[in-house]
């Protein structure tokens, strides 16, 4: 009885477990919209972006403070011992009419307070302030299309990444059902065999296919793994979550522009040609920003001074208001190197320009020729699964028939599932295709995460 109690409690355990192993590997379905989503809240170059735009904001900030006035406030408090003060303004203050008539070093000071307040206002700086202010405005609208940059190129890897998952899982499904096949043709053989029908090489043979089957099964179940896994990671999400996928949904079916219209496109849209644009003009700015040191700088100023010296000086509301001009001569043969400098930062910047709108041209026409070349090998490759299917089916009625061998049954077998996993992994590979070219003309993002821009 206690057996039997300890048997059943045992048993309760081990199917609570199972049940709870089975729910944590309950797979998620995942839609590529939210997949993309989910990429863009959670990766972590894009919020590496977002930080740089944020301290760009932040310096355009700090260089509009430029324009509001220096304001100085000091004051101190200092005991002194007993000093010796003599000199010819205590003589002349004893002497006056109504004076103390102290002789000198009679005064005992020992104690100093005094404290002044000092503002300054520019006025006139070479505009180097409205020229600062300038290049960090640029500067923050280039931090802002790095983000878009970067969100175009997130969306992009994570629509190769969902579509590969995809390839993986379809590649598992198709082994799977072709491994059912290979197991119910090894019972048919078996038997044929058995009756003395057909040669026990020919039982051989297609054991030998299902072995092979059962190891593809198993590196397709790898791959899964690992792709799963892996996009666990770019989503952000449990890196123990089984993801299932969504077919291709028609997405397909994509007609070609002419080229020129990803060219025009890429040269008005992308993120990293209006970036690059901003970074110029900053620079351009900042080369204004070093001439304006031959300038002199203009102030309005305004002080405050109160003091108080034990015994022999008190002063108060002692206020001034006036303007001040300061011009540094050396800038005069100091400020020409720094010039130069700043005018060669700028020809590089316009260079950098011209190398990308290079490089974006050289990967549009890639990107173009890549969605053309797999889009034409869909359309052979369906063609192929066809031919495939029909031959498989001539092959199978001679073998019913005794006109063909086991082996030629099993290689025509083989060519339709390597032409079904061609044509699948090719219509996956053309919407890739479709998609490089989407994000080489700065589109990818308008059409995947239309509210995502920042």
């Amino acid at each position: 009885m206690q057996k039997h109690s300890l048997f059943l409690v045992l048993g309760l355990a081990l199917g609570i477990g199972n049940s709870l192993h089975a729910a944590a590997q309950q797979a998620r379905t995942l839609s590529l919209k939210e997949a993309v989503s989910l990429s863009i809240s959670n990766n972590k170059s894009l919020k590496q972006s977002q930080y740089a735009l944020e301290g760009a904001k932040a310096g355009l900030q700090e260089a509009k403070e430029r324009r509001l006035p220096d304001v100085k406030i000091s004051g101190s408090y200092m005991r002194l011992n007993t000093p010796a003060v003599s000199g010819n303004l205590l003589q002349m203050m004893a002497g006056e009419p109504g004076g103390q008539g102290s002789e000198a070093g009679s005064i005992k000071v020992n104690q100093v307070a005094f404290g002044m307040a000092n503002g300054s206002l520019p006025l006139f700086s070479g505009n180097r302030i409205n020229n600062g202010i300038k290049a960090a405005a640029y500067l923050e609208k280039a931090a802002a299309y790095d983000v878009e940059h970067q969100a175009d190129l997130v969306i992009d890897n994570t629509i190769e990444a969902y579509y590969n998952l995809y390839k993986a899982q379809a590649y598992l499904k198709l082994v799977e059902e072709n491994n059912r096949t290979a197991l119910n043709r090894v019972k048919d053989f078996a038997n044929l065999e058995k009756n003395g029908v057909i040669p026990r090489n020919d039982l051989l043979n297609v054991q030998l296919q299902q072995k092979n089957m059962e190891l593809a099964i198993l590196d397709a179940e790898n791959n899964v793994k690992i792709a799963n896994y892996n996009f666990d990671l770019m989503l952000g999400l449990d890196e123990n979550t089984t993801l299932e996928v969504e077919g291709l949904n028609g997405e397909q079916s994509k007609q070609l522009a002419p080229i020129e219209t990803y060219v025009n496109n890429a040269l008005s849209d992308r993120s990293d040609v209006k970036a690059l644009d901003n970074r110029l003009s900053a620079s351009q700015a900042n080369t204004k920003i070093t001439k304006g040191a031959y300038l002199p700088s203009v102030a309005l100023t305004g002080g405050y001074v109160a003091a108080d010296v034990h015994n022999m000086l008190t002063v108060t509301n002692a206020m001034n208001v006036g303007v001040g001009l300061s011009y540094n001569i050396a800038d005069l043969y100091k400020t020409g190197a720094k010039v130069k400098q700043a005018r060669a930062q700028e020809a590089e910047m316009q260079m950098a320009k011209s190398n990308l709108l290079d490089g974006v041209k050289i990967e549009i026409h890639k990107a173009y020729q890549d969605f053309r070349e797999s889009s034409q090998k869909v359309n052979v490759l369906k063609t192929a699964v066809e031919l495939a299917e029909e031959n498989y089916k001539i092959v199978k009625n001679k073998y019913d028939n005794s006109l063909a061998t086991a082996t030629e049954l099993l290689d025509a077998d083989a060519n339709k599932l390597q032409a079904a996993v061609n044509y699948e992994f090719s219509m996956i590979d053309n919407l890739i295709a479709y998609n490089k070219l989407l994000r080489a003309s700065g589109q990818i993002t308008s059409v995947y995460a239309p509210t995502s821009s920042n």
